[in-house]
């Protein structure tokens, strides 16, 4: 049997798959590319749906704030969302196709925050750019980017569903998380989280402050964000937390950002 050739490391003749292989586990410190940083992500369907009414205010509280504060905005897809997802599942097609295609809107919404955000110093820019931001901000630049992370073709497929798991909340809390920012604000048209659905059930409970590994044992049937971001969020290594708050009330942004209690905090542990 002829040998494999090898380089001295301490994974060597590893599979990388071994379930006990426990390397790195360890080094819980990570280098934070941008530990100052606040990710806040604009909801397209809670948010930049409702149009200049919601949105105008809110972009101009983000440009208030970002004279002292270090932020990158991350736009959510909304309506279109829905309706392209409902085309493509009834023509058929794959998951990878849908996340494709869902990607596209919250480029377009991307594209508006971005425009409206240009007089503030707002630019536009894509998943690629991510380790453009300290660059950015140094220059009194406001990132804005779509929310969609770039799996595309190679999104999993969901079980008992073809809609991708991996959507713009998800982009949000990964963005935030490779970064090291220091907070992810989901900003949405709710106070929170609720027990329920507040607009089907108006007597839902607001829960104010969860771990991620509560939150799951609930088993909801329906949350104010992706199912995945509370999957993902006690594997964190740099984010412990995220806020969820509503941007239809002036001022809240400004009161999370001060590190008051506002809205729901989801922690990781």
């Amino acid at each position: 049997m002829t040998k494999r050739w090898e380089l001295a490391n301490r994974f060597q003749g590893e599979t990388l798959v071994r379930k006990s292989l426990k390397y790195g586990s360890e080094y819980e410190i990570q280098v934070k590319i941008a530990p100052d940083l606040n990710v806040v992500k604009i909801g397209g369907h809670g948010t930049i749906d409702f149009g200049s009414e919601v949105v105008l205010p809110l972009l101009e509280e983000v440009a208030e704030l970002a004279k002292t504060h270090q932020i990158l905005v991350v736009v959510g897809g909304g309506v279109r969302v829905r309706h392209v997802m409902d085309v493509g599942v009834d023509l058929g097609m794959p998951t990878g196709i849908l996340a494709d295609l869902s990607a596209e809107i919250s480029k377009q919404n991307s594209i508006m925050v971005a425009t409206l955000l240009s007089e503030y110093g707002g630019v536009r820019i894509e998943a690629d750019d991510l380790m453009n931001i300290p660059m950015l901000i140094k220059m009194g630049m406001i990132p804005v980017m779509a929310g969609t992370p770039p799996y595309g073709l190679y999104e999993e497929p969901s079980k008992g569903s073809m809609i991708p798991q991996h959507r713009t909340d998800t982009g949000a809390y990964l963005a935030a998380e490779v970064l090291g920012a220091r907070s992810c604000i989901m900003v949405k048209n709710v106070d929170g989280l609720y027990t329920e659905n507040p607009f089907i059930n108006p007597d839902a409970n607001l829960i104010t402050d969860i771990t991620a590994t509560e939150l799951l044992d609930l088993n909801m049937d329906d949350m104010v964000l992706e199912r995945k971001v509370v999957e993902l969020l006690p594997h964190s290594k740099s984010l412990q937390k995220i806020n969820i708050i509503n941007g239809h009330v002036p001022g809240t942004l400004t009161k999370a950002l001060a590190g008051e209690r506002v809205g729901t905090v989801i922690r990781a542990k």
